[in-house]
């Protein structure tokens, strides 16, 4: 996965069209699996049935549509998994919280291409959608609950609504820092995301594009 430069306006490319259409197909997959969840987690969300047609066809496709997103989320994973590995500086990074929650990113060290706190959140997704397809597989009705012993069900649906709860509230902080941090929604909509941009949230991504830059790669 190439990381272009363009002179026009200078803007760097963080995303291509391949690894965008992966994110926003988990991203659709996963909330049409949040709602449908909800609905048939608990009566005061039944409304929300009326996304799929109904009780029984939500009933239906939920675990479908929990297939798709695990098979979109492992695309995601191998595009993604080298630059999600944890370091010394991510650890420091995680111990001066209120430099970051204050803005004081002049405090902090070199951020790669993802902070710390996407990182770990990347780690807590790849942890909860394993526990979601594993536990879904074990309550799966008629195919595969019936030949699974009643307290290995119940546990799992235990899990699985744990995990779920984990990972919804991960993505709901995840949208909330995307909007907080002004030209990230950019970065998954049009690909690209500005030199100052760059520089000032993830400095020592920015400088490793720079020099790859200057060596004559990786631009448009």
């Amino acid at each position: 996965m190439g990381v272009n430069m363009s002179k026009r306006l200078d803007l760097i490319q963080r995303y291509n069209a391949s690894d965008r259409l992966n994110h926003w197909f988990v991203a659709i997959t996963f909330i049409l699996l949040a709602l449908s969840g909800l609905a048939l987690f608990h009566p005061a969300f039944f409304f929300l049935t009326g996304l799929l047609g109904g009780g029984p066809w939500t009933r239906i496709l939920h675990p479908f549509i929990g297939i798709a997103m695990f098979a979109g989320f492992v695309g995601m994973m191998v595009r993604f998994w080298n630059d999600n590995q944890i370091t010394e500086n991510d650890r420091k990074w995680i111990s001066q919280v209120g430099d970051v929650i204050n803005n004081r990113e002049e405090n902090l060290p070199p951020v790669g291409r993802y902070n710390a706190g996407q990182k770990y959140l990347f780690w807590t997704m790849v942890a909860c959608i394993s526990l979601l397809l594993i536990t879904g597989v074990l309550i799966w009705q008629p195919y595969f609950a019936p030949y699974v012993p009643i307290v290995a069900v119940r546990l799992a649906v235990l899990v699985h609504a744990l995990a779920a709860f984990i990972i919804i509230a991960g993505i709901m902080v995840h949208i909330y820092a995307a909007i907080w941090v002004k030209g990230s929604v950019r970065a998954m909509t049009r690909g690209t995301v500005t030199d100052a941009w760059a520089r000032q949230h993830h400095l020592a991504w920015y400088r490793e594009i720079k020099n790859k830059g200057s060596h004559g790669h990786d631009h448009y």
